[in-house]
C-alpha cells in the first residue's frame, strides 16, 4: 500500500512566495528603475497574485524597503578596534558599498524619494533602517568621547549629521559616492572638529 502523501506545508509555500516577491522587486528595480516598477510587475515576476503581495505589504515601497534592509544586513555594523577614525571609515565604506553605490543605489534613492509623499513608508524607513544605524553611530562616538578621543563636550548628534549627511546629499543629488581617499579625508575633518584639540 502506497504511503499517504503529506499535504503541502502552507508555511513553506508562504516563505517561498515571500522570498520570490522580495527578489523580484529588487531585480525589477535594478533593471528598470524604482519609479518604473509596479506591483503588477512584481507579482508577475514572482509568480504570485497582487493579492498575495498586498497581504504582506501595503505598497511597492514597503516591499522594496524590506528587500533593502535585508540587503544592508549586518554590513553596516560598527567595529571597535579602538581607533574611531578607522572604525568609521570601515563602516562608512560598507554603507557606500552596499547602499549608496552600484546598481542598488538608485533603488535606495527611489525609496527615500517615495517617503516624501508616503508618511507610513517614511516612518518605517526611520524605524527599521535609519534609527538603529544612527543609534549605533552615536554609541560608537560616545565611546570615543569616553576614551578621550573626542572632546568631553563633543556634540555626537551633530557629528553623526556631519558624517552621514554628505553621503545622502551625494546620493540624492546624483553626485556619486566618495572615493575611498575622499571618504578618509571626510572622516578625518569631521573628527578633527570634535577632537580634544579642535581645529574650529
Amino acid at each position: 500500500m502506497a504511503p499517504t502523501p503529506h499535504p503541502p506545508d502552507p508555511r513553506r509555500r508562504s516563505e517561498k512566495s515571500h522570498r520570490a516577491i522580495l527578489d523580484a522587486a529588487m531585480e525589477l528595480s535594478v533593471e528598470h528603475g524604482y519609479g518604473n516598477v509596479t506591483v503588477e510587475a512584481i507579482a508577475a515576476r514572482a509568480g504570485v497574485s497582487k493579492k498575495t503581495i498586498y497581504r504582506w505589504w501595503p505598497t511597492k515601497g514597503a516591499v522594496l524597503l524590506e528587500a533593502f534592509i535585508e540587503l544592508a544586513g549586518t554590513a553596516t555594523r560598527f567595529p571597535d578596534t579602538g581607533d574611531v577614525a578607522a572604525d568609521l571609515h570601515t563602516q562608512m565604506t560598507a554603507v557606500l558599498a552596499h547602499v549608496m553605490s552600484g546598481p542598488h543605489a538608485p533603488v535606495y534613492a527611489g525609496i527615500v524619494a517615495e517617503t516624501q509623499h508616503d508618511a507610513a513608508l517614511a516612518r518605517d524607513l526611520r524605524a527599521q533602517l535609519l534609527d538603529p544605524r544612527v543609534a549605533a553611530a552615536r554609541e560608537r562616538l560616545l565611546l570615543a568621547r569616553d576614551r578621550g578621543q573626542l572632546a568631553a563636550d563633543a556634540d555626537v548628534e551633530l557629528a553623526v549629521d556631519l558624517l552621514y549627511g554628505p553621503l545622502y546629499y551625494r546620493l540624492l543629488l546624483h553626485f556619486g559616492p566618495y572615493s575611498p581617499e575622499r571618504l578618509r579625508s571626510h572622516v578625518a575633518h569631521v573628527l578633527g572638529a570634535f577632537g580634544p584639540e579642535r581645529r574650529i
